[in-house]
């Protein structure tokens, strides 16, 4: 895992664009404005680390693709939290998001406390649905803390612990490469 600090612009345009535009287009599991905003922030910290625009609604639903890396599509899925990351912490994914074309998850937690990113793995989608513990919706959750919550939609959980962990953006990107020339000499292009 690594932490940056999100910038105080960062966060700026992230609101801005969520007082602009809907950023929940499936019409049911879109989260609360302030789920939206953590997403977006979360999706604009990598997108930055990339050295790529930040998030812009104005062109629509992406589809669950964030940014494309060397013809990679990755979805950044980002935890809000008020602590750091800990090994057993779940990152939760909705199952309506399972059929988007998208071939590679990023997962992060933004700790609104601190106003720091922590990127803390990643996964191939196929991976990501074998690994990770599915409950359906009205499944009843309980919390690392004790609270409960019941699912609004169907849901999968995947343990940071479950996760190819990452010591840097060198290395995610390293491992990110090595991956797709596997799949490249899978696929045979």
């Amino acid at each position: 895992m690594f932490t940056v600090p999100v910038k105080p612009e960062i966060i700026r345009h992230c609101k801005q664009q969520l007082e602009k535009y809907n950023f929940g287009k499936r019409g049911i599991a879109d989260g609360t404005p302030e789920q939206q905003l953590t997403g977006i922030i979360g999706q604009s910290v990598v997108l930055d680390l990339f050295n790529m625009p930040w998030v812009d609604g104005k062109d629509g639903f992406d589809e669950g693709i964030d940014l494309v890396y060397h013809g990679l599509s990755i979805d950044v899925k980002t935890m809000g939290r008020t602590t750091g990351v800990r090994y057993y912490y779940v990152n939760n994914f909705i199952g309506l998001q399972k059929d988007y074309h998208v071939d590679t998850y990023i997962f992060g937690s933004l700790n609104k406390k601190t106003n720091e990113f922590t990127v803390i793995g990643w996964l191939p989608k196929n991976e990501l649905l074998k690994r990770a513990s599915f409950y359906e919706k009205g499944s009843v959750r309980k919390r690392s803390d004790g609270t409960t919550f019941e699912t609004f939609a169907d849901l999968y959980e995947i343990e940071n612990r479950k996760l190819f962990w990452v010591s840097s953006f060198d290395d995610l990107t390293k491992q990110l490469d090595r991956y797709i020339l596997k799949k490249v000499k899978r696929t045979g292009g």
